[in-house]
């Protein structure tokens, strides 16, 4: 029944859903669908939904109901967060069609077979506080860029107070190691040269007592990728087993983003986050007396629930100190539902944005301050697309320290070797280039 269909997947939200959205296109297309071409209308549209703070889940109501507005003869298909969250009133929204809830992705094909065989499944709801089974999917290449994700682990138990995840996510449960190992081996036969090990919270990972450690151990034996990037970590297992198990294999990128949200005591309680400011503390100096300047992350909340300024000032004293490569501002936003929006104190948006502003200017500069240090030395680009500048060619792309370089193709193939002067700027593509670093 889906023999020639034509369809389009739109992806809110996070790396995961970036994931399973692939995953999905290509069950599809293994059963003759085709991806719509831009700007023409597909059979098909589904919306991979978020739904981690009230504005994902606005935006996700808009895209479903864009879809229909623009195609009216579309199938809408919403899946994901959102559904989890809101699944009685996109049951009753007449511009979806089937509404599809987390752990029921790997379905697509037959819910919607079903429905263009004229059967009534636009409901496909579950409990997934009660739905301990990993949803098997499997991407065997990546969808439009060289850097292939691999989701090795679903759900969160944390309950933060700001977060919904738990609610819409369900309880931890992991993709046996086996399968990511076996994923990953596929992924580099289709000649993939970076991994990214994504998940609600990888550092839960337990594959029946085999833990986060244990699947990187057996990595060790994956032929082909050249670089396995991991995804967001927190600070309680930077230990000295993890730096051991990192610097064994030196295709893990020194590239480090820990799940900070705060580097307060106090609005880390109010988080109910499991670890301290001297945590924190404790895994950056570890990792930066491991490697040679690790790239370091992190997300940091600004106007959190009851933060007073001198929280604020902590954690502004504390980021000046640390001096992160890259911080991931926030405004918190309120999400109904959970712990915090029933918290007193709740800060204008005028002061939370006041916040945000003077933590992103701390990040700029600590930012340029780190690329700085890396002038003149050689860096490994992981070449992922060409732009133009000016009305030329650059080579773009990043390097194993996630640092986002740009190099003009022509002066870099007029100093590569001979037998390669003949090579087109897009030859490079997938590929990893040397060069001098320069701001």
């Amino acid at each position: 029944m889906l023999n020639g269909k034509t369809v389009r997947i739109i992806t809110l939200g996070c790396k995961v859903n970036k994931y399973e959205s692939d995953a999905m296109l290509i069950l599809l297309k293994e059963c003759g669908c085709t991806e719509a071409p831009e700007n023409e209308p597909a059979d098909i549209s589904i919306v991979n939904t978020c739904s981690v703070t009230n504005i994902a889940d606005r935006k996700s109501r808009q895209m479903l109901h864009r879809m229909k507005k623009q195609n009216p003869g579309t199938t809408v298909v919403a899946v994901g967060c959102y559904v989890q969250a809101a699944g009685e009133q996109l049951l009753a929204d007449e511009a979806v069609d089937i509404v599809i809830g987390n752990n029921r992705k790997k379905d697509i094909v037959r819910i919607l077979s079903d429905h263009f065989d004229n059967k009534d499944v636009k409901d496909n709801l579950i409990d997934i506080n009660h739905d301990n089974e990993f949803e098997q999917l499997c991407v065997s290449a990546p969808s439009g860029s060289t850097r292939a994700y691999i989701k090795i682990q679903d759900g969160c138990n944390l309950f933060c107070t700001y977060c919904i995840i738990p609610y819409v996510r369900g309880r931890i449960r992991s993709k046996s190691v086996e399968d990511v190992i076996s994923e990953m081996n596929t992924l580099s036969q289709n000649g993939v040269k970076e991994i990214v090990l994504t998940g609600i919270n990888i550092c839960s990972y337990d594959d029946n007592g085999r833990k986060f450690f244990d699947l990187l151990r057996a990595m060790k034996d994956v032929q082909g990728v050249e670089r396995i990037r991991l995804g967001s970590l927190e600070p309680r297992v930077i230990n000295d087993e993890f730096i051991s198990i990192i610097k064994a294999d030196s295709r893990f990128c020194p590239h480090f983003h820990l799940s900070l949200q705060s580097v307060c005591d106090e609005t880390l309680k109010r988080m109910n986050r499991h670890y301290t400011v001297e945590d924190i503390k404790k895994a950056v100096n570890l990792l930066r007396e491991s490697f040679d300047r690790p790239a370091l992350t992190a997300d940091i909340i600004a106007g959190f629930v009851g933060e007073t300024e001198a929280d604020f000032n902590t954690t502004l004293d504390n980021l000046t100190e640390l001096k992160l490569y890259e911080t991931h501002v926030f405004k918190y936003s309120r999400r109904k539902g959970t712990v915090a929006d029933k918290l007193p104190d709740h800060l204008t948006e005028k002061v939370k944005e006041a916040r945000s502003d003077k933590l992103i200017r701390i990040g700029e500069v600590n930012k340029a301050a780190y690329e700085r240090s890396f002038i003149g030395e050689p860096v490994n680009i992981l070449v992922e697309e060409i732009i133009q500048k000016n009305g030329e060619n650059y080579f773009r792309g990043h390097t194993e320290r996630y640092m986002l370089i740009d190099v003009n193709c022509t002066d870099y193939l007029s100093k590569a070797s001979p037998d390669l002067m003949d090579n087109k700027p897009e030859d490079y593509i997938n590929n990893i280039i040397t060069v001098t670093h320069s701001m």
